[in-house]
This record gives C-alpha cells, sequence and structure tokens, in this order.
C-alpha cells in the first residue's frame, strides 16, 4: 500500500530547464507543484471530507442527546439499533478509509516527492551557474538554502491542505449547524471568526518577516562556521580559536535576537487567542441556554453548540500555529530562492554546436575582462598559439596569466573580444563540449570527498582499470595509493580522500589531480603551477612524464619556477594584463628585460615577484 502512493508522483520527472527561473514566491512554488496538482486536488477533497465529517458527528451527538431524552430507554435499541449500527459503520469504516487516504497521500506522496523533487531541480540549476557565481557566495550557505527550502516548501503545501482546508470546512460546517440549531447563534460565531481573521493576518504580517530574518540569521551561522571548518588548518595553524568563536558568536547573538523577536509576536498572538476564544465560547453557551431555557432549543442542540464551540477552541491554536509556521516556511522558501532561484547568467548561446575536433589552434583577439571593475584582469589582449606549440606563461601576481586560463575554459565570458579555437568562437559552442577538449591542473589540487578512483575517472568516466593504474603510475601516485586506507577500512584506489582532499598531502593531491588529467588525454593542457606542491624528488621524476604527456598537444603553463617552462617554444611575459615580452628563454634572457630579471632573482628556482615589485 505504501508503495502505491509514494509512487504516484516521480520527483525525477523530465521537465522544462529554464535560465531564468521565477523571482517570485507563487509563480516559483507554482513550477514546482506542477506534478502534483491531481493529487493535492484529491487531497484536499478528502480533507474537506473529513472535516464536514467531523461536523456531523457534532451533529450526530446532538441527534442521540434528544433520542436518548425524548424516549424510554427499552425502547431505543429497537427503534434506532439499524440506525446507530449505520453511523458505527460510517465511523468506523468509511471514516477511516477517506482519512487514511488523505493521510498517505499528504505523508506518502506528496511531502517525500516534493521535497526530492524542488531539492533535485535546485542542485541542477544550481550546478548550472558560473565558477564567478560560486566565488560570490559561501558554499555552505548554498547547501543549507538547498537543503532547507524543499522541507519549508513541503510543510508549507502540507499546512495549506491539512489545516487551511480542514479549518475552512469546518467553519463553513460550524455555521450551517448553527443557523440550523438556531440562526441567532450564528452572530457570536460570525463576530469571532472576524476577530480570529484580523488576529491571524496581524501575525501573518509580523511573523513572514520575522521567519525571514530567522532563517537569513541561521544561514549566517551555518556560512561562518562552514567557512571555519573548510579551513581548520589555517585555524589551527594561527592558533586563532578565540577569533573564530567570536565570529560564530556574533552571528549566533544575531539569530537569537530574530528569534526572540519572532516569539514575541508568537506569545501576542497566544495571549489574545486566549481572551477570543473565552468571550467565544461564554457566548455561544450563555446564548444557547437562553434559548434553552425559553423552549426554542433542546438539549442536544446545546450540546452540540457547546461541543462545535470547544472543537473550534481547540482548533485554533492549531490553526494559528499551523498558518505561523505556513508562513515562516514561506519565508524559509522565499529565502532559499534567493540562493536557487537567480538565474543563470552564463549560458550557452541559442543553436549552440559542440566544439568540433581539430588539431588545437588558439587566437586570442583583442581580449580584454576586468571582472567588471574596469581594471585588473586582461586587457587588450592579441596572441596566436599554434596547434602543438607549448607556451608559457610568467609575470607578477594579478598579472592577468589566470583570468586568461579561466576564459579559454568559458568561467567567465569576455568582457570585449574574441577567443577562437580551431576557428570556432568559444562562446558560440556549448560549454561542455569546449571543456572536454581541455586538460587543466590548477595550483589548487583540490579532490572530491569521494574514492581515488572516482576522483580519477572524473577525468574519463569510461576508463578501464588498467589505464586507471597505468595514468596514476604515469604520475607516480600509483605506490603511495595503495598504502591509503580510509577509516571505513577501504583500501588503495578504493579509499576515500577527504573533503576537497584533505587526507592527502599537498604533492600526493597534485600527482592524483596530474593523473586525472593524463587520463582525459585532451588536446589542448592547461598547467597552473602543475607541479608547485611537489618536492624535487618526485617532480624530477615525472617531468619526463609531463614533457610526454604535452607531445603533440596545445600547452598554455603558468610557472613561478621558471626552470619547469625554460624548455617551452615560447614564453610569454604578462604584466598589468598585457604581454610585454614573448620570444623563447634564450631570446628572452639575452633581451636582458623583465623577464632576465625575474630569472637573475630566481631563489630555489622560483621567481620573487614581490622583490621585484618592491624596486
Amino acid at each position: 500500500m505504501f508503495r502505491y502512493f509514494e509512487n504516484l508522483v516521480d520527483p525525477y520527472v523530465g521537465y522544462e530547464q529554464t535560465d531564468t527561473p521565477p523571482r517570485k514566491l507563487w509563480p516559483f512554488l507554482r513550477d514546482y507543484l506542477k506534478p502534483f496538482r491531481k493529487v493535492m486536488l484529491i487531497a484536499g477533497v478528502l480533507k474537506m471530507g473529513v472535516a464536514f465529517g467531523e461536523v456531523l458527528l457534532i451533529w450526530y451527538v446532538a441527534r442521540i442527546v434528544d433520542l436518548l431524552a425524548s424516549g424510554a430507554p427499552e425502547q431505543i435499541l429497537p427503534e434506532h439499533g439499524v440506525e446507530f449500527t449505520l453511523a458505527a459503520l460510517w465511523v468506523l469504516v468509511l471514516r477511516t478509509i477517506v482519512g487514511a487516504t488523505d493521510m498517505a497521500l499528504l505523508h506518502n506522496t506528496i511531502l517525500p516527492n516534493l521535497g526530492s523533487l524542488i531539492r533535485w531541480r535546485s542542485h541542477r540549476h544550481v550546478l548550472r551557474q558560473s565558477v564567478g557565481w560560486f566565488e560570490n557566495d559561501f558554499a555552505g550557505r548554498i547547501a543549507n538554502r538547498i537543503m532547507q527550502t524543499p522541507p519549508a516548501a513541503g510543510e508549507a503545501v502540507f499546512q495549506v491542505l491539512d489545516a487551511a482546508a480542514f479549518f475552512i470546512t469546518t467553519l463553513i460546517g460550524a455555521l450551517v449547524l448553527m443557523s440550523n440549531f438556531d440562526l441567532r447563534l450564528v452572530i457570536p460565531l460570525v463576530l469571532w471568526i472576524l476577530a480570529y481573521l484580523l488576529l491571524m493576518l496581524w501575525t501573518i504580517k509580523r511573523a513572514g518577516p520575522a521567519s525571514k530574518a530567522s532563517s537569513d540569521a541561521r544561514s549566517a551561522i551555518t556560512g561562518r562556521v562552514v567557512d571555519s571548518y573548510s579551513n581548520i588548518h589555517s585555524v589551527k595553524m594561527f592558533a586563532h580559536h578565540d577569533r573564530e568563536e567570536a565570529y560564530a558568536q556574533e552571528a549566533i547573538e544575531t539569530a537569537r535576537q530574530t528569534f526572540m523577536r519572532e516569539m514575541r509576536i508568537v506569545t501576542i498572538m497566544d495571549l489574545s487567542l486566549t481572551f477570543l476564544n473565552g468571550v467565544m465560547i461564554v457566548a455561544v453557551a450563555a446564548l444557547a441556554v437562553g434559548l434553552w431555557i425559553n423552549g426554542m432549543m433542546t438539549e442536544g442542540m446545546v450540546a452540540a453548540a457547546l461541543t462545535m464551540a470547544l472543537r473550534l477552541n481547540n482548533m485554533t491554536y492549531w490553526i494559528m500555529w499551523a498558518m505561523t509556521n505556513l508562513v515562516q516556511n514561506l519565508g524559509v522558501v522565499a529565502e532559499g530562492m534567493e540562493t536557487i532561484a537567480q538565474p543563470v547568467t552564463l549560458v550557452d548561446d541559442t543553436g549552440a554546436q559542440p566544439l568540433l575536433p581539430g588539431p588545437g589552434r588558439i587566437e586570442l583577439q583583442a581580449l580584454s575582462h576586468h571582472y567588471g571593475r574596469g581594471s585588473g584582469g586582461l586587457d587588450d589582449i592579441t596572441l596566436t598559439i599554434e596547434p602543438g606549440e607549448k607556451i608559457g606563461l610568467v609575470g607578477r601576481s594579478g598579472g592577468g596569466k589566470s583570468t586568461l586560463l579561466k576564459l579559454l575554459l568559458r568561467f567567465y565570458d569576455a568582457e570585449s573580444g574574441r577567443i577562437l579555437i580551431d576557428g570556432q568562437d568559444v562562446s558560440a559552442v556549448t560549454q561542455d563540449s569546449l571543456r572536454s577538449r581541455i586538460g587543466m591542473v590548477q595550483q589548487d589540487s583540490a579532490l572530491l570527498h569521494r574514492s581515488v578512483r572516482d576522483n580519477l575517472l572524473y577525468g574519463r568516466p569510461d576508463a578501464e582499470e588498467a589505464q586507471i593504474i597505468e595514468a596514476a603510475k604515469q604520475a607516480q601516485a600509483h605506490d603511495f595509493i595503495l598504502d591509503l586506507e580510509d577509516p571505513q577500512g577501504r583500501r588503495g584506489y578504493d579509499a576515500h580522500v577527504g573533503e576537497r582532499g584533505v587526507k592527502l598531502s599537498g604533492g600526493q593531491r597534485q600527482r592524483v589531480t596530474l593523473a586525472r588529467v593524463m587520463l582525459k588525454d585532451a588536446p589542448i593542457l592547461l598547467l597552473d603551477e602543475a607541479t608547485s606542491a611537489l618536492d624535487s624528488e618526485v617532480e624530477a621524476a615525472i617531468q619526463d612524464t609531463l614533457y610526454g604527456m604535452m607531445q603533440g598537444k596545445t600547452v598554455i603553463a603558468i610557472a613561478h619556477r621558471l626552470s619547469t617552462i625554460a624548455q617551452m617554444d615560447r614564453i610569454l611575459v604578462m604584466e598589468a594584463g598585457r604581454i610585454v615580452e614573448q620570444g623563447s628563454h634564450d631570446a628572452l634572457l639575452a633581451q636582458g628585460g623583465l623577464y632576465a630579471s625575474f630569472w637573475a632573482r630566481q631563489s630555489g628556482g622560483f621567481m620573487d615577484p614581490d622583490h621585484e615589485a618592491a624596486e
């Protein structure tokens, strides 16, 4: 039975992806709720049926009391036994079936599948954002919003279908029941409903912003805590525990203050509701008893009217809390939308085609990019790199070297100019096909928190085990991989490497990264300090392999250790976003310019750009 309801909606059903999701709350939710429309309609109808059944039960209580008061005890069962049996069957069977079906649709169909659908689609959308988008936010806060938004949306839908539908039907039923007894009983009930709605509007108006502020504050805590944990090596190395504690405490105290303001609203609401309910109960009771004294109501009617009033009294606390939770959950959804509903700005052009295979010719035409700041980055670079040519990039930090590589990978769209690969504009081809043709080893050789094998297969998912091992051997990584073991007892290539690969040394991470790129075997190779984390012995051991890997490829390599690029076909010296010198190693030394000064000031094979900049 459970499986039937759980499979009524597929959370991974196909849908039309959009780069610009709705930025307003209701259109945003409506998009996600499309697969659930029929189920929600049925659940709403069933919930109204359950509520109507509760009102009928109260009416039937009145009938039973009147039957008992008006007839002789020995005549009750013979005259009304069949009726009582049918009523019992209705309560035990029909009421149970309707209620169980309604709960199954809510608990087993909507809640688990809606949360999964929102989380899946949100994650897919966020993954399509650009590198620059991720660089402008905390990874912890992004993840927190993806995790918080789905259950909040599910709870909001649940409260609407469960509490709101039930309460509205009950109110309508109560008005009908009271008017059937005596129209005057409707007066205190209507006045109470109006006062209750005013109190609810007052609460919702204030609870919404207060809830959003609390949600923002909680996300800020998560961001700060994750930032500390992600950089735990720096925290320990600089012994800044007190600083991190204070940094987190500031956010925690802000969250406490916002939550206290939220709870003040709840307390005022609760006290006001208690008073309103008391007035309603006293008014209905007094009026019903007065009508009975004057012979206008039966004992059963009085009992039913009082039962209905007490029923509404008990229900209002649940409904008010449900509506408050609804607003709070909508506040969480609204806060999550600030992340998961942001438009994807770096997208494939309409009609973009895959990058066609070619020899690997790269052309930069009047290329400029300043990250929207007007300075820094690249400034009017024009350059042609022939197929198979090996280029070295050197220069001071901030000279534009890494920006050039990021633009080649289309992590950003250039502000002006063009990049052509084999005559094809990178902005006009699909991003995936572009990046599949480029292999890159970065200075920050972070790995996924998965097995060594999974990390290597990122370079080539269809690689066979023998190819994986061969690549690891070429990168001088096979031997240390075989010695790995994680806390769960997984060994060798099955061992997990920890978040960002923290369980490996910097040199070990770099070698796994090199092996991954070797396995990818892309025709264009980008190296950003590819051997910076290796000790001299290991670097010397894989240098021949690295040069062998470069054969037949177009290579752009950034290096501060100038000896690693001295054998390149051409070396480009960058300064303030421009190419100020270019040529072979020997030619640049003969010029006696900036490159020659870097070479002369090397210490242990590294250039000393800070020393140069200070002069």
